[in-house]
């Protein structure tokens, strides 16, 4: 396998790599990975245990720059998971709509170019819009939408026009493009000061004086394991059904004030929980879970990661 990978410095990329980088170390078969990057000597001084890696080589480009992509390259797959989740609340909406949709573009334009039948885009659980109160879980059938009208929304609506440009690349060009439909994660790359609420907690236990919680301690969440992710990913790349969406996620529901005292307990039980609600945050989702039984039944995926498994790797 020859694969492309966007994104492949960020969380979702770093979950990969560190994928292929075990399977490496016991001897078993890797693909050989190209990832573009705008700035390739940053990531390997920042992650100088990819270093040595021989499956692995950067390119510097940008998604949003068509003519810096790798030229008179044979990919046979392509996994398409460059989006600025980190930083994008602090991005102005139609420049995150338009870096969503216009990447997204290149990169099956570039697919068309090079002739490369396999393509997984990665997607978010928030194209579904608001989960109603009825709905226990979201299922990739449900065709609920995030609101049009509202410019905080662009996020959600641009990965639903990055879902659509793959199903009319799909029709038109035969691009084999499967989706995969991201919930909420955890794992040792996920930033611990950026907007997601489990990273924060664990800083706040490993730095602060008490663990802070802000919004609604009934928020409803579920944590899926990067080393989870990676296998999912890789398994719906190679296994999905063209033209599908698959749901990636854990199921195992837990409220935003159980997350916090499960990392109080795990990582710093002398220090006390603080709640201090504020309007507006957890992106406006009270729950956010996924139903996740289509990648159970039919590609055969499990959770193999628990939750308290996945915060006691901060211990480490």
């Amino acid at each position: 396998m020859e694969l492309l990978l966007t994104g492949g410095t960020g969380f979702f990329g770093r979950a990969l790599l560190r994928s292929w980088s075990h399977r490496a170390l016991l001897g078993l078969e890797v693909p050989k990975v190209t990832i573009v990057t705008r700035s390739p000597n940053m990531f390997m001084k920042n992650y100088p245990e990819f270093s040595d890696n021989f499956w692995l080589t950067l390119h510097e480009s940008n998604v949003l720059d068509y003519d810096s992509l790798p030229r008179h390259r044979l990919f046979t797959h392509v996994i398409h998971a460059a989006t600025e989740s980190t930083i994008g609340p602090s991005i102005p909406a139609l420049q995150r709509y338009d870096d969503i949709v216009t990447g997204t573009r290149n990169i099956l334009d570039y697919a068309v170019t090079n002739n490369v039948k396999r393509f997984l885009m990665t997607s978010s659980g928030g194209v579904y819009g608001p989960q109603p109160s009825e709905l226990q879980r979201i299922p990739e059938s449900y065709l609920g939408i995030p609101d049009p009208l509202d410019s905080a929304s662009a996020y959600s609506i641009g990965k639903r026009a990055a879902e659509h440009l793959c199903a009319l690349y799909n029709d038109h060009f035969g691009i084999e493009a499967v989706i995969a439909r991201c919930f909420s994660f955890i794992g040792k790359d996920l930033p611990l000061t950026a907007h997601f609420a489990v990273g924060n907690f664990i800083h706040d236990a490993l730095h602060n004086e008490s663990i802070i919680v802000t919004g609604s301690a009934a928020t409803v969440r579920t944590y899926m394991n990067q080393a989870d992710l990676a296998r999912w990913l890789l398994s719906i790349l190679e296994k999905g059904k063209a033209g599908h969406a698959y749901n990636v996620g854990s199921d195992e529901e837990i409220t935003i004030s159980e997350l916090a005292n499960r990392v109080r307990v795990i990582l710093s039980p002398q220090k006390p929980v603080i709640f201090k609600p504020t309007p507006h945050s957890f992106q406006g989702r009270s729950v956010y879970v996924p139903d996740i039984g289509i990648a159970k039944n039919e590609l055969h995926l499990d959770i193999k990661v628990s939750l308290d498994e996945s915060i006691s790797e901060f211990l480490e």
